[in-house]
């Protein structure tokens, strides 16, 4: 069988030893990427990916998001930097990297778009990666349009992954989340916020060509799959100062169905009930061999192991295999076969 492990990250060098300099690269969950050689030093990383046989990545910056990092300029410098150094190690070890997603400086949305056009039109990039939030701004404010216009015009998949962090409290009285609450449940929490942004705001309607994989098996959605389904159906039952149910009136389909038009990862960090319950819900021709590496306790290698254990541990055909493992990424990133 062969893998293309669609959701990993990696930071090119020149970006790497750039970003040392800068306040967000040793805070929050930035900390926690100094402590992994795995995402900066080339010779860990082939170490890890040497275990694995038919094994290729997609590669993508790990956090913190660069306009989390400096604003303006800075995010842009970043970027090039990160999209340059991604597409340079696509050209130099093509046999280790299948692809790479681009990274954008979505504080000045106009040079997101930009930057883009140039990762495509350029460096070659297979898509690109957008986080849940923008510095806290919704990711359905119309500013932020027309970097997932340019994403569709090209047919290349938003790669969708979640962003918060310890300043966004797990209760209104007081400052900060607890117990890293902020990580284990709010990161799917802003996953799936993000998807029903993009739903009931018309983007997906406005864009029916985008593609957009939500990482971590697509979050809360599946295992919530009543409430998005049957609860969504009836959107304004629960809310007196607005007139909700205009928003289904002005939708081409039911909410339900823009979910299923998502697509998923298998990153949920060994879990097979999670894995079971994604697959359910979007099914083999929407599930995206991923392992989220290098965040596992191992540092490399563990999340790509479980991932792969639990794969082949599932009743599924030849066929479905494949679509999981490598066909559905050769496609939607545009991959030669």
């Amino acid at each position: 069988m062969q893998y293309i492990d669609a959701f990993n990250h990696f930071f090119p060098k020149a970006l790497w030893e750039r970003i040392q300099s800068l306040e967000g690269a040793g805070k929050d969950i930035g900390k926690r990427m100094q402590g992994v050689p795995c995402i900066y030093d080339l010779d860990t990383r082939f170490r890890v990916m040497d275990e694995f046989e038919n094994y290729t990545q997609i590669i993508s910056l790990g956090m913190p998001p660069l306009e989390a990092m400096g604003d303006g300029q800075t995010a842009l410098d970043l970027a090039r930097i990160g999209n340059d150094g991604q597409a340079e190690l696509v050209s130099k070890y093509p046999d280790r990297f299948a692809g790479f997603v681009a990274a954008l400086p979505m504080d000045t949305p106009e040079a997101a778009a930009r930057e883009a056009e140039r990762s495509f039109t350029e460096l070659g990039a297979n898509g690109i990666q957008i986080h849940s939030n923008v510095n806290g701004a919704p990711l359905d404010e119309e500013r932020f349009f027309q970097v997932f216009e340019v994403c569709a015009k090209h047919g290349k998949p938003v790669l969708l992954h979640p962003s918060r962090n310890a300043s966004m409290p797990d209760y209104a009285t007081e400052t900060k989340s607890k117990y890293e609450i902020w990580w284990t449940f709010g990161w799917p929490y802003e996953t799936s916020a993000a998807m029903a942004r993009l739903v009931f705001s018309g983007f997906m309607d406005r864009l029916p060509e985008l593609k957009v994989v939500a990482h971590h098996m697509g979050a809360m959605v599946p295992f919530f799959e009543g409430r998005v389904g049957p609860g969504w159906d009836q959107l304004g039952k629960r809310t007196s100062d607005e007139d909700l149910t205009l928003v289904l009136k002005r939708l081409k389909k039911r909410p339900l169905d823009y979910f299923k038009d998502f697509y998923a990862d298998t990153a949920v960090f060994g879990s097979k009930a999670a894995t079971l319950c994604g697959l359910e819900f979007y099914g083999s021709d929407r599930v995206l061999f991923a392992s989220d590496s290098p965040f596992d306790p191992e540092k490399g290698p563990g999340y790509i192991r479980d991932t792969l254990r639990i794969l082949n541990s599932l009743d599924l055909n030849k066929e479905e295999m494949e679509k999981i493992c490598f066909r559905n990424s050769q496609v939607l990133f545009g991959l030669k076969g």
